[in-house]
């Protein structure tokens, strides 16, 4: 059975570049059922952290879905918090899109974890 995430993933990179046109594929496809699961997530961050290049529209649809699949039911847990850290931190770099990114989670969230909270204040 082929591995649908590593061919996706070779074909989208193939050029390395993700494009607006694969953004809106991806973007169809991850958002068809209405639901963003955790693999979901994990499967754009992985693109992310792998493409040389992408279009901004790329990073934003990254963003967007992140948020859906951690606010799903509105609070953000110590795993969660931790899973975010992960993500802000993947490139080794938090820039000012993944700080304002934090803020804006704070700011949508019925509650938030004492772990969450400590990771907004030491990166946003």
């Amino acid at each position: 059975m082929a591995d649908w995430k590593k061919l996706a993933k070779n074909l989208i990179l193939a050029d390395g570049y993700i494009e607006e046109k694969e953004t809106d594929i991806i973007k169809k496809e991850i958002l068809a059922d209405g639901v963003v699961s955790k693999s979901e997530a994990e499967f754009l961050l992985d693109l992310r952290k792998n493409a040389p290049k992408a279009v901004q529209k790329f990073h934003q649809l990254v963003f967007d879905v992140v948020k859906k699949a951690i606010l799903a039911d509105g609070d953000i847990s110590a795993a969660e918090a931790a899973w975010l850290e992960k993500f802000v931190t993947a490139d080794g770099v938090v820039d000012d899109s993944e700080k304002a990114f934090l803020k804006d989670l704070k700011a949508s969230a019925t509650k938030t974890s004492p772990e969450f909270d400590a990771l907004l204040k030491k990166y946003a």
